[in-house]
């Protein structure tokens, strides 16, 4: 039992630091994803408009 118990734990140096809700990772991901998509084909997309 108490071996399940230390497996769950997170080493002892990150007890501390507060992880950030997964779903704020996806969003973030997602919106740097767009932005990197949108400096790519910049280009691209100006010629679609015009």
């Amino acid at each position: 039992m108490s071996e399940n118990n230390n497996e769950n734990l997170r080493p002892s140096k990150m007890r501390g630091v507060p992880f950030p809700k997964a779903k704020y990772g996806v969003i973030a991901a997602i919106i740097i994803i767009a932005v990197i998509n949108l400096i790519y084909y910049k280009d691209f997309l100006i010629s679609l408009i015009k």
